[in-house]
């Protein structure tokens, strides 16, 4: 491998996926700022002006923020690799830490250096999100000390969960022969699943309250939905959300018999017991369907290739002097190896979110119509209807960014969908929503 190959490669992937991403961009704000002044038709009688107007500053405003962010990272990301910043950290770091710590102690401390560099650079964004835009938008109800602690514990739980992890896979990456990536992805895979069963027990409680659902007429509501849907959860919880933002959602975490049912405060404040039963069931059509175990073993089948390609690439010198990093000939490559990796991947990703978008809204037209058939589709309407305006979210989206960038369908074409699903399904969609 060419290390002018791997640089030409490396720029044209970044140059392609800016100014994509800047051409979507413009047609976003172009195309919510044309439709900004009149509700779409089909919302007319239950979405305001002033509230259509509302979510169309705040896309536009998280848009501008968007483009930001993204010029940082793309300068970020050539300050770390072409303009020599791994290499100099590498450099300082090998010669400060390789004598004293071993080469593990040596690997680690990169890694480390690099997180929290990286850490300090998104901060002051993440803190202009919060209390520049959602502020300006009435979401955020946060105030400084809460962010700040809720920054530390991130940074605190990422050294202590990602610490064992990283030392293990870079030991195996010396210890286990040419084999390493696949016994580094089983690690992973473990680690992933655990992980799945401990958030909800140990560390979503670091940052929310879950306190049990209190209203017994909906749990009653809930439990037998779940029980004609044969679904099986571990409790019914309720969370604070609302003592960060205004934002409301419901969400199944877990695995196994660890998973929960959780819904924000936000959204029991909003919906009728029939629209969050209606919100639950459109969840548990995604199980149903088996979209979550799908999505699982896409991932996994993706990161042993990306592993698999990682233990190809380390041994490739100019894989290394390609990317602006010399390779160390007196210590092991391998953090090296896999921060080059990290940097290098997301604008070659960048290319398959739209078909990962594809497949996200195919599932979620089909929980839809799950939701429709085991609850009423009319309170699923209302509550999605309810959700968009809430949250803020752009009723005139443009077709192009959403094929690219959305994960969901957009309100318009979700509702035709339900509107379209077959009669005898079990749904009862509004004549207007």
């Amino acid at each position: 491998m060419h290390p002018s190959l791997v640089t030409s490669l490396f720029v044209t992937f970044i140059l392609a996926s800016m100014l994509t991403r800047l051409w979507l961009d413009s047609r976003q704000a172009r195309h919510v700022a044309r439709h900004r002044g009149a509700v779409p038709e089909t919302f007319a009688h239950e979405v305001p002006l002033h509230s259509h107007q509302r979510a169309a500053d705040y896309t536009l405003d998280k848009l501008r923020f968007g483009t930001l962010s993204n010029l940082v990272g793309a300068a970020m990301l050539l300050g770390w690799t072409l303009l020599g910043g791994l290499d100099a950290l590498n450099n300082a770091l090998r010669e400060a830490l390789l004598p004293r710590v071993g080469p593990l102690g040596y690997q680690l401390g990169l890694l480390g250096a690099f997180s929290v560099i990286g850490a300090l650079v998104e901060w002051p964004l993440a803190a202009y999100s919060t209390f520049r835009i959602e502020q300006r938008h009435g979401f955020n109800r946060m105030g400084w000390r809460l962010w700040v602690i809720d920054q530390l514990k991130q940074s605190l739980l990422g050294l202590l969960i990602g610490a064992p992890i990283a030392a293990l896979i870079l030991w195996l990456m010396g210890a286990a022969g040419p084999a390493w990536w696949l016994w580094a992805w089983g690690a992973w895979v473990a680690f992933s699943l655990v992980l799945m069963v401990v958030f909800p027990i140990f560390i979503a409680p670091l940052f929310n309250k879950f306190e049990p659902l209190a209203d017994t007429h909906l749990a009653e509501r809930v439990q037998a939905l779940m029980a004609r849907c044969g679904f099986q959860a571990q409790g019914l919880f309720v969370m604070d959300g609302s003592r960060r933002s205004a934002h409301a959602n419901a969400y199944f975490t877990g695995l196994g018999a660890a998973k929960r049912v959780v819904f924000f405060d936000t959204l029991l404040k909003r919906l009728t017991h029939g629209e969050v039963e209606a919100v639950l069931a459109h969840e548990l059509g995604h199980f149903k369907h088996k979209h979550v175990l799908k999505r699982m073993l896409l991932v996994f089948a993706m990161s042993l290739g990306g592993f698999a390609l990682l233990g190809w690439l380390t041994h490739q010198t100019g894989f290394y002097l390609g990317l602006g990093v010399r390779p160390n000939l007196n210590a092991p490559n391998d953090a090296l190896a896999l921060l080059l990796m990290l940097l290098a991947l997301p604008p070659v990703m960048f290319f398959v979110a739209p078909v990962m978008s594809a497949f996200s809204r195919k599932d979620e037209h089909e929980a839809d119509a799950y939701a429709c058939a085991q609850a009423s589709g009319a309170d699923l309407a209302r509550a999605l209807i309810k959700l968009y305006k809430d949250n803020s979210s752009t009723l005139t989206p443009d077709p192009l960014y959403v094929r690219f960038h959305y994960s969901h369908p957009p309100a318009t074409e979700r509702l035709a969908a339900m509107l379209a699903l077959p009669s005898g399904t079990g749904h009862a969609a509004p004549a207007t929503p």
